[in-house]
């Protein structure tokens, strides 16, 4: 069978059943997984599906970045899940400076910073309003535009403020986690995730399984930009080995 064809067929099975795996193709069609592999990433380069690992998804241009109303209700308790573990690793010292990423993962880390003094920095006004519960802490807001699909500040106002702090942790999410790093979709987000990761002593990224083998368009932290993953599962054995030689640590809550 020529490739073309070959291609052809792949794209109907994904078109059935939402998602093929390398290996299932590989036996299906008689050849090498590394066959399967070019095949599919050729196909993600013309855009006609999502490479996840070990295989592929149908791709949902309209669905890469969900809004913010939709994510706040998904995965509720997973989430909170890892926030409850995320948050024994805020600093000790309850005036250490700590940085929110925007994100409902990170914002279920809101109720846990009773007994804190602050500074708390975050990009998210929502966020910061939430904080504003726990009357001793010096919370404080970055400047920028307000992206509407996550309702952070962006922008090269921002990134400027951020580059000016010097945090003992800061606590990001992300839209992807594969070899290539830590990912999202939006350049000005990015940006500003970069930002936060370069400025703070300690980088902690909270981030469901479903993110795993999911990249997005920009990189904003390579795996060794990164101390701790808090995740819900463990990671796949190819990107926990990544993981591991990166120093990465990895929390399942």
């Amino acid at each position: 069978m020529y490739a073309p064809e070959r291609r052809h067929r792949i794209l109907d099975a994904l078109t059935e059943s939402g998602r093929v795996t390398v290996t299932d193709l590989a036996a299906q069609f008689e050849v090498a997984t590394e066959t399967i592999r070019r095949d599919l990433d050729q196909l993600a380069e013309q855009r006609l599906l999502d490479r996840v690992h070990g295989g592929a998804v149908t791709r949902h241009p309209g669905e890469v970045e969900p809004d913010l109303e939709s994510r706040r209700i998904t995965n509720i308790e997973a989430k909170r899940r890892l926030a409850l573990a995320a948050a024994r690793l805020l600093p000790s010292d309850p005036d250490a400076a700590v940085l929110l990423d925007a994100g409902t993962t990170v914002g279920e880390l809101l109720p846990h910073l009773d007994g804190r003094r602050g500074p708390v920095i975050t990009n998210a006004p929502a966020i910061a309003q939430g904080a504003l519960r726990h009357t001793d802490l010096a919370v404080h807001v970055l400047p920028g535009r307000v992206r509407p699909a996550t309702e952070a500040a962006v922008g090269v106002t921002t990134v400027d403020a951020i580059r000016l702090l010097h945090p003992e942790v800061v606590f990001l999410g992300c839209n992807g986690l594969g070899p290539e790093g830590f990912t999202t979709p939006d350049p000005d987000e990015a940006a500003v995730k970069t930002a936060m990761v370069t400025s703070a002593d300690r980088r902690v990224v909270l981030a469901d399984s479903s993110k795993f083998g999911i990249t997005r368009l920009i990189t904003f932290a390579t795996l060794t930009d990164v101390d701790t993953l808090v995740t819900d599962g463990p990671p796949p054995p190819e990107l926990r080995a990544l993981l591991a030689e990166a120093g990465v640590e990895v929390i399942c809550a």
